[in-house]
């Protein structure tokens, strides 16, 4: 450890123990004196603390020793009196309140991170306020009559010039009625050091009467024992002092004077002078030669061994009294030691004061005069620190006078909280900091206020322990704060919370972290700082890991704080509702239009797969699907994305409500930014929603809302109500009306009517699906979110008519595209592409003026021709609508489609549609139309034939079919079996009535049949490639060898192409069902199917 007298308990020891001076003087005195702003007191004090005094003292030994710091400590006789309880208390709560009121600037500072905070010193860390706030706790037992350090050591008597009769006047100043206590009742020896100071006011007159008056003093009261004074030198009052050294010990002087301003340079060394003069050559000396007396006197009747028996034999026969303090006088033996250990003490004689202490406590024990022996053990503590010797014994006497004085009960409160405070001074020197924190934590339990400063101080130990203990740091912070706030000490409480949130803020302990934000933000609302009460409780909105009860408070009182403030105000990043930022989806239309939301699910590669045979190749070098005109499209907006002026983008963003109660969404939009010029320089701040200096929190007007132009683009706004918990998704979207650019900046939406909360999009976010693990995209990530807006172009809608949603494998149907073009600007150059044609065909024009499935039904070989040339080629992967489709279509345009649910499952159906604008002065010289369908198809028949060769003819086989119904509760009519081609002819081997017994299969039954299968490659008959599986002959035949069911074929060849098939001739077969409801158990058929087809290709 240090130096002791260098540590700050040290530096204290000197403050509090040192010698007394009761000051008497005239009341001129004092009124020359207050023409400077001052008391006598307050204007000697400065020049009672001696740094380097430098002078010799011997106390008990034969070696002196120079004493190098010492200091006088000055009272009127008025003050030399134990305080009241009530007035200590009042002397404290001044400091405290003092200290308090602070500038709101101060409060209102960003608290400080936790990393720094650890990194500061305690001087650093500990508000300075505290040292005032110690110092006036152990002024509150000064003058105690067991404690000999605070008794007057020297009094000094002033007079002035003026008075009448200045000898007199000394003779009257030292009245027993004007005394304090402790002269008249015997607790200290009245005899003391006097000292006749003469004052003189230089603006009176000359010397001449004070150099007389002197001669007087001297006569009377010893020549060593006078001085003279002059003072008030400075006559205009004008003299001013670059180090003022009252300031520190005035702190209410008038502002039209300076302190000291009647003192001159002269006066001033005078005053320094006259105090060196009374310690050095007085107060020293006496104190040396009463150390000497009494040691002298201790060492005869208490010291050695006879002596020490006689005493203890004296004292064995004493009663068992309880403590009683007037039982000793300052004449008896016992106070008479207690004042030579004090006066060593104050001599810095830390030998001598500390063996006087261990003999005088044996006898306080004895006597059971608890409160002497606890002040001795104090006493003795201090003296073992500062003689840097045994730790254990300190901190045993230490422990010993603090747990005496709590056992001698409430009339030594303010001893124990003396105590504590120097034991924990005392430890903390040590850098015992968790020990120190424990002794505060101690003497927390007196006074409630006086706790919340001990706790605080304890919270700053734990700090500065080794490890810091920063959760018990912010936990005594945070019992501090409530002690504050119980007293009204609204701004302490404050500050220690402010202090507590340093290190909850980042960690999991969220409860105790919203309790210290919620009481905060309560504490700024009372003070009627709004704008930091709104801060604090924003942070506590999104408190999902809180009771309902909880939550509800903390809501109730964040909408009245909002109430009283009477404005309205604008949060960034308002955590409630919470915005899930990683699924906010972006979807806009440039040369890609959807004609729903589900084709805008559908990944770009299989768009692109299936577009890029219908769209032309450009020329150059340019492979992008955008001509970028330089004289249309600046070089800055390349990267940008392209939208049509009047369609709308829309954005996605899902809200989820945190807490376990309701909650109101007004208003919810998007904030966005219009500029009207592509030229137009680009603005820095990218947001219409601008923030100073890192703030979050932005006052709009009183009723609230910022007007939006509406003529560069359309808001929607969506108003929700969000239960516990629930999460919801809002599609919003913005319509530009002019060209320009435009960038999403962010959403806004109303909470409940009274606060609006803003959120900006962060890019990075949006789009971190995209660009993580992959290959940095062309279109930098920043910029995803601006637009170049041109002008409007048309927009073709689409829609594909009676497609069903869930249909049994096999189900053939004729559904309807249907095409609207609402622009009057026409479009040219229609293409269409499928994604499974498999499932889905074009058919022909005059299919949608037919009935189906008549249209099916077989005819005469010249109309099956007729039909069979109208039919689109089955290879064509792009279809191309004829040129008279080519128009601006004031009505909708309908076309065919040929549907077959080839195989079961969940199939996804996407169709692209190509066109071009008849103006082609756009950037956008093309468009696409993107549809999507999902169709569930279940089981429905499992088909399956074998072929063999006939054992007795050369070009005959023999073909078994397996059919087995996997529905549940369909029942199907097998109409046909059909070979393709006319080189093959098939018949029944079996009558159709012991085949299908009931004309039906039943859900769930399965049957097999067989056929004859003859080559008739040099007899062609047309009707024999086809058998009639139904006992009726009135019900007609389908011709497969049309459309749909020849385009169906060719499809379904394609995917039952097997890999060995060889260079063998094979068969395919095509078996046609129709549904059949079953009459005996009343079961309507659920589906509105009419005809069902199954293809068996490449059979051998």
């Amino acid at each position: 450890m240090a130096d002791p007298a260098k540590t700050k308990l040290g530096r204290m020891l000197l403050d509090e123990i040192s010698p007394v001076v009761m000051v008497l003087r005239t009341p001129l005195v004092e009124e020359s004196c207050r023409e400077n702003e001052l008391s006598l007191i307050e204007m000697l004090t400065p020049y009672c603390n001696f740094s380097n005094i430098d002078v010799p003292v011997r106390t008990a030994s034969d070696q002196p020793y120079r004493l190098r710091r010492f200091k006088l400590r000055l009272f009127y006789a008025s003050e030399i009196r134990k305080r009241s309880s009530e007035a200590a208390k009042d002397r404290l709560n001044q400091v405290i309140t003092h200290a308090g009121d602070t500038e709101l600037s101060e409060l209102c500072s960003h608290p400080a991170e936790i990393e720094s905070v650890i990194a500061c010193s305690e001087q650093e860390l500990v508000p300075p306020w505290f040292q005032d706030f110690n110092k006036e706790l152990i002024d509150a037992v000064a003058f105690s009559e067991h404690e000999s350090f605070d008794h007057p050591v020297a009094c000094l008597l002033a007079v002035s010039t003026k008075d009448k009769g200045p000898i007199d006047k000394f003779v009257d100043l030292f009245n027993t009625n004007q005394l304090p206590p402790l002269l008249n009742n015997g607790a200290m020896d009245p005899k003391i050091l006097k000292y006749f100071l003469l004052v003189h006011d230089s603006r009176d007159g000359t010397l001449e009467k004070a150099t007389g008056i002197m001669a007087e003093m001297r006569s009377t009261f010893g020549v060593n024992d006078c001085r003279l004074l002059c003072i008030n030198s400075a006559v205009d009052g004008t003299e001013e002092h670059q180090e003022n050294p009252w300031a520190s010990y005035k702190n209410n002087a008038s502002s039209d004077k300076q302190l000291g301003c009647f003192l001159s340079v002269d006066d001033i060394e005078e005053l320094r002078n006259t105090m060196h003069d009374l310690s050095s050559k007085h107060i020293i000396p006496h104190m040396e030669m009463k150390i000497r007396v009494l040691n002298q006197q201790v060492s005869a009747t208490r010291k050695g061994f006879r002596n020490q028996i006689k005493n203890l034999w004296w004292r064995k026969g004493k009663e068992d009294v309880p403590d009683n303090s007037d039982g000793y006088t300052f004449s008896s033996t016992e106070s008479q030691i207690r004042v030579l250990g004090d006066y060593a003490f104050m001599l810095r004689d830390y030998e001598l004061a500390l063996s006087n202490y261990r003999l005088i406590s044996t006898d306080y024990k004895l006597d059971k005069a608890w409160t002497h022996y606890a002040g001795v053990q104090e006493m003795m503590g201090l003296a073992y620190f500062m003689l840097d010797q045994s730790r254990k014994d300190a901190e045993y006497c230490m422990e010993s006078a603090f747990s005496t004085y709590l056992k001698i009960g409430p009339s030594c409160g303010w001893n124990v909280t003396r105590c504590g405070i120097w034991w924990a001074e005392m430890l903390k020197a040590r850098d015992q900091f968790k020990d120190a924190a424990g002794v505060y934590f101690r003497i927390s339990g007196e006074e409630p206020l006086h706790s919340a400063v001990m706790l605080e101080q304890a919270a700053y130990c734990f700090l500065l322990s080794t490890p810091a203990m920063l959760r018990k740091y912010g936990f005594h912070l945070v019992l501090s704060g409530d002690l504050y706030k119980k007293y009204d000490q609204i701004k302490h409480a404050i500050r220690t919370y402010k202090g507590a949130l340093s290190v909850f803020k980042g960690t999991a302990w969220s409860h105790i972290r919203d309790h210290v934000h919620f009481h905060i933000g309560k504490w700024y609302a009372i003070l009627g700082v709004f704008d930091e009460a709104i801060k604090h409780m924003l942070e506590v909105l999104a408190c999902g890991h809180q009771s309902k009860a909880t939550q509800e408070l903390f809501l109730k009182d964040f909408f009245q704080i909002i109430q009283e403030t009477g404005k309205t105000f604008e949060v960034l990043r308002l955590q409630l509702p919470v915005i899930n930022f990683s699924s906010i989806k972006v979807v806009f239309e440039d040369h890609r239009t959807y004609a729903s939301s589900s084709a805008v699910s559908v990944g770009e590669s299989l768009w692109q797969s299936l577009e890029e045979e219908m769209i032309p190749s450009l020329s150059g070098t340019k492979t992008n699907w955008l001509e970028l005109k330089p004289k249309i499209l600046p070089k800055k907006y390349k990267e940008s994305n392209v939208c049509i002026a009047g369609e709308a983008i829309k954005v996605e963003v899902s809200f989820r409500n945190p807490l376990q109660i309701p909650i109101s969404i007004s208003n919810v939009s998007l904030i966005c930014k219009h500029s009207a010029e592509c030229d137009e320089p680009e603005s820095d701040n990218g947001s219409l929603v601008e923030y100073q200096n890192g703030t979050e929190l932005r006052t709009l007007s009183v009723n609230g809302g910022s007007s939006l132009d509406t003529s560069l683009f359309n808001l929607s706004e969506a108003d929700i109500s969000m239960l516990g918990g629930e999460n919801i998704l809002v599609q919003l979207t913005v319509t530009p009306k002019v060209e320009g650019t435009l960038k999403l900046v962010g959403v806004r939406w109303k909470l409940s009517g009274s606060v609006i909360g803003v959120c900006n999009f962060d890019s990075d976010i949006i789009r971190k699906k995209v660009a993580k693990g992959k290959r940095k995209p062309k279109q930098p990530v920043k910029d995803n979110l601006q637009f170049l807006v041109i002008k409007s172009l048309p927009r073709l809608e689409g829609e594909i008519h009676d497609l069903p949603g869930t249909v049994y494998a096999g189900d053939l149907r004729r559904i309807t595209l249907e095409l609207r073009n609402p622009s009057k600007i026409s479009v040219k150059n229609l293409k269409m592409r499928i994604s499974h044609p498999r499932f889905l065909n074009i058919a022909a024009q005059e299919v949608m003026n037919l009935e189906f499935p008549t249209c099916l039904i077989k005819h005469e070989s010249s109309s099956q021709s007729s039909k069979q040339a109208d039919t689109p080629e089955a290879s064509s992967t792009v279809y191309v609508f004829p040129e008279t489709t080519s128009s601006s279509w004031e009505i909708p345009a309908k076309w065919p489609l040929w549907f077959r649910a080839a195989a079961d499952g969940n199939i996804s159906l996407c169709i692209t549609i190509y066109y071009e604008m008849e103006d082609g002065s756009s950037v956008i010289t093309y468009r696409t139309l993107r549809m999507h369908y999902n169709v569930e198809v279940l089981p429905s028949l499992e088909v399956s034939l074998r072929i063999s060769p006939s054992p007795s003819r050369l070009h005959e086989f023999l073909v078994r079919m397996d059919v087995a119904n996997r529905t549940s509760s369909e029942n199907f009519k097998i109409h046909q079996l059909s070979c393709v081609g006319d080189q093959w002819e098939v018949s029944l081997l079996q009558p159709i009535e012991s085949v299908f017994s009931l004309g039906f299969l039943m859900a769930g039954q399965a049957l097999s049949c067989f056929f004859k299968l003859k080559n008739c490659r040099t007899d062609r008959n047309t009707e024999g490639n086809v058998v009639r599986l139904v006992d009726s002959e009135s019900s007609r035949l389908f011709d497969t060898s049309i459309s749909p069911f020849n385009l169906f074929h060719h499809h379904e060849r394609l995917h039952q192409e097997r890999q060995d098939q060889g260079d063998g001739s094979t068969v395919d077969f095509i078996l046609v069902a129709t549904p059949e409801s079953d009459s005996d158990a009343g079961t309507p058929t659920p589906t509105t199917a009419e005809i069902f087809s199954y293809y068996n290709c490449h059979c051998r």
